[in-house]
């Protein structure tokens, strides 16, 4: 009889963790007509001026500029500025790597994207059919598949819902009956303990925090020779807030992939002496 798998998520921020930069900054802030730096700098203007989300204020930057250039915003338009996206090394083999590795452990592993970024142009990159789920910021689309208004906003704090959804088995952002509930720890699919968290930056340390005091792991990834990033990660790392720090190479061998291959077979040995010991017992 086929032994039964161990779940284990690995949940990612996308911007700066699996990919350089900012999703918008490739083909889409151009293509308005603006600079990268003149397009953030409007967005922290806004945000000072209104008190604003920066997240929703950004999402509506993009609508009211996009218009301004005569740009179609239509949902396929936005999925096709995610064909272009690059990723770090390794990043596009990595998914199917890791998950044969951890099957071989006995390990059931699933990814999951957790970004402010544009969850239209993570589903029309090329490696969007790796996760089980993408949660991102959203918009919401007319009849006519034209974008209207923010459907959903993930800010830094907020992100911190969605390990509850994966932890609970609630994945459908809209119902909230599961994710308010209380289910003890021995009937949630997916145990903290079994989570991975990635991440690159500050934005991602409420999701850090959360992941490491619940007993998962998390791992703060900084762009390869990158003095400041790498100082960056080192300090969130002295301050308690991830367990590991490693350059954001996702290629077979490195740091990252060491680390994560560990975490599953720790993961796998828990469960093994747990067993013998309730055994033994």
């Amino acid at each position: 009889m086929p032994r039964k798998l161990i779940p284990f998520a690995i949940a990612y921020d996308f911007d700066g963790t699996l990919a350089p930069g900012n999703m918008q900054e490739r083909d889409f802030i151009p293509a308005i007509g603006m600079t990268t730096k003149s397009f953030w700098t409007e967005v922290n203007d806004l945000c000072k001026k209104h008190q604003a989300d920066n997240i929703l204020i950004y999402m509506r930057l993009m609508l009211k500029k996009a218009d301004a250039a005569d740009i179609a915003v239509r949902k396929k338009d936005i999925e096709a500025y995610g064909k272009s996206l690059a990723f770090f090394k390794g990043v596009e083999t990595w998914f199917d790597r890791i998950n044969i590795y951890g099957k071989t452990s006995g390990v059931q592993v699933t990814h999951y994207i957790i970004s402010s970024g544009i969850r239209e142009m993570v589903k029309g990159s090329s490696i969007s059919k790796k996760f089980k789920a993408i949660f991102a910021s959203s918009f919401l689309y007319d009849h006519n598949g034209v974008a209207q208004w923010p459907a959903l906003a993930l800010n830094y704090t907020t992100k911190t819902q969605y390990l509850f959804r994966i932890n609970k088995g609630n994945l459908d952002v809209y119902d909230h009956s599961k994710i308010n509930d209380f289910v003890p720890k021995s009937q949630r699919p997916v145990p903290f303990e079994n989570m991975v968290f990635i991440g690159d930056g500050d934005t991602d340390i409420p999701c850090f925090r959360l992941v490491k005091d619940q007993g998962g792991h998390s791992i703060a990834v900084y762009k390869p020779n990158t003095r400041g990033k790498k100082e960056k990660a080192k300090k969130i790392l002295e301050d308690g807030r991830v367990n590991f720090t490693a350059p954001a190479n996702y290629k077979e061998g490195g740091e990252l992939d060491l680390i994560v291959k560990a975490l599953i077979d720790k993961v796998a040995t828990d469960k093994q002496l747990d067993f013998l010991g309730k055994k033994i017992g």
